[in-house]
């Protein structure tokens, strides 16, 4: 796609899950490189925001289109293929404990695999170069062979970049990627995706509970209450006022 087209492009999204509306009147463009966070209380449509932009969530009205494909018109093959250089992180990790560390990294290259390289890997793990420099990106290198649940949640969370590298994607979505840990094992993973990002034209979006660390070090931020966007601007922009009305308002309606 041409280096001056967004990367992600939502206009007049709607959202609306079991007869809720979860996101109105939504339209913003991220583009190839950006480092965004989105910040707001629980609740407030960040997750679903995410999960539309990687394509497993359908706008109910409206479009979004990912690396020039539009989700609302395209086939299943082209949005799979648009998928498959999407990564995704989740807060509860997605990881198999029973596995080793290597087989789940290397569950970042099922979407480019077919099902009898995908079997045999689980036998005889392939890439096992690739896996290894990948693990010694996030840290962990010597966890190649360990069973994942004996690994520390910040160890787990770097199985999850570990195997987001491996599929080499062209954007990234982090969704609550720190809310399990402790706050100094946050700050290092978010400072490793920044870090896994710099230098290139991989595009971040992460999904934040703690307001600090996205202004601290992110460019772009972007506020959802209710559904709505209610400011994308540069952390410099952001007064304290207009952050606490970001969460304040919510409790008073959760009030009244």
């Amino acid at each position: 796609m041409p280096a001056d087209r967004p990367f992600f492009d939502v206009t007049d999204l709607q959202v609306r899950l079991g007869g809720a509306e979860i996101l109105r009147n939504v339209n913003l463009t991220i583009s190839r490189g950006e480092r965004v966070a989105v910040i707001g209380p629980s609740g407030a449509g960040k997750s679903t925001l995410l999960s539309v932009l990687n394509g497993t969530t359908a706008a109910s009205s409206g479009s979004v289109t990912a690396a020039g494909c539009d989700y609302t018109s395209a086939g299943t093959r082209a949005v799979r293929a648009v998928q498959r250089r999407i990564g995704t992180i989740h807060q509860q990790f997605d990881l198999v404990g029973e596995l080793k560390v290597v087989h789940n990294v290397n569950a970042g290259r099922l979407g480019a695999w077919p099902l009898w390289k995908s079997a045999l890997s689980l036998v005889r793990p392939r890439d096992l170069a690739e896996v290894g420099n990948a693990l010694q990106r996030v840290g962990i290198e010597s966890k190649v062979k360990a069973r994942t649940s004996e690994l520390s949640g910040g160890e787990q969370q770097r199985v999850a970049i570990a195997r987001i590298l491996v599929q080499r994607p062209d954007a990234i979505l982090a969704d609550e990627p720190v809310a399990s840990l402790d706050p100094a094992r946050g700050r290092e993973i978010i400072r490793l995706l920044l870090d896994i990002c710099a230098g290139s034209s991989t595009t971040l979006v992460v999904s934040l509970h703690d307001v600090d660390m996205a202004l601290d070090r992110f460019e772009r931020v972007i506020g959802i209450r209710g559904g709505q966007v209610m400011f994308d601007e540069p952390p410099v922009a952001l007064t304290t006022d207009r952050l606490d009305a970001l969460y304040s308002m919510e409790a008073a309606g959760r009030e009244r």
